[in-house]
């Protein structure tokens, strides 16, 4: 899992933006303020087409080699989380809401490697962006194994395509699941990306956590952590963020400091 990337803060910050206005126009502009964001809100409609290019790109697909990988990170993953010794802290609420409300599962890129255990806790649909590389592949191949659809794209490749189709997972009733400091950091830095994508679709964004004791720290620029077997491991789902979809560009910083502060303080290394 370490050699994928999850396409997070550069996508959202480069494509989101670029159809913000023309949605806004579209949802706010004609018919004055818009109401106060509700907890756990029906996404609003995808970006117009209007605004994203014509020409598509296909992501490159898992090669042989990286299937095999992803089967074997599968089996391993399993026997290992399987083992852990969990304790749950869940201030989210998620296990009260109406399956069909959408949200945006939040967590750092080094903590990949336990995510599964969340998933599993709440077994709903879930969309993940990933980058198009050849590197994205492999998480990809990965993220099948656990039934997670995936969503391809990156700064560079199918960014617009990917917000397109991310907007349409969360319409049909997705959750979202986005690392902020990814693809490649800085680690512990919540990128704009992921504000963006919540003030679009209007879905809540809960922050998401996993600690562990014992595990071996990677020398890559996140630290990617993967837990030893039997280890204790502390779980946690914090309150949900909440981006009014009439934000302004003060109002989304207030709100990305605010995830940051929540994920860096639950976060123990």
């Amino acid at each position: 899992m370490a050699g994928g990337e999850v396409a997070t803060g550069a996508v959202a910050g480069t494509v989101i933006d670029r159809a913000m206005s023309l949605s806004s126009r579209q949802k706010l502009g004609m018919a004055g303020k818009a109401p106060a964001t509700r907890p756990f809100a029906k996404p609003i409609a995808s970006p117009s087409l209007a605004a994203l290019p014509k020409t598509v790109i296909l992501p490159h697909t898992p090669r042989r080699a990286q299937r095999f990988i992803a089967w074997a990170v599968f089996f391993v993953e399993k026997l290992v989380t399987s083992s852990l010794r969990c304790h749950w802290r869940d201030f989210s609420g998620l296990t009260n809401a109406p399956p069909n409300q959408p949200v945006i599962f939040c967590l750092w890129h080094n903590r990949l490697a336990i995510s599964m255990l969340v998933h599993r806790r709440h077994p709903r649909k879930l969309a993940a962006l990933v980058s198009a590389s050849k590197d994205g592949a492999l998480l990809a191949a990965v993220l099948g194994r656990f039934g997670v659809e995936q969503v391809r794209g990156s700064s560079s490749r199918r960014g617009p395509q990917a917000l397109l189709e991310l907007t349409s997972h969360a319409r049909r009733g997705y959750d979202l699941a986005i690392t902020p400091d990814g693809p490649r950091g800085p680690r512990y830095t919540v990128q704009n990306g992921v504000i963006a994508l919540a003030q679009l679709t209007g879905l809540p964004i809960i922050p998401v956590t996993c600690n562990t004791r014992r595990k071996l720290c990677l020398k890559s620029w996140d630290r990617f952590q993967i837990p030893f077997p039997f280890s204790h491991c502390e779980l946690i789902l914090d309150e949900p963020i909440h981006v009014p979809r009439e934000a302004d560009g003060a109002e989304r910083e207030e709100r990305r400091r605010k995830l940051e502060t929540s994920l860096r303080q639950s976060s123990h290394d």
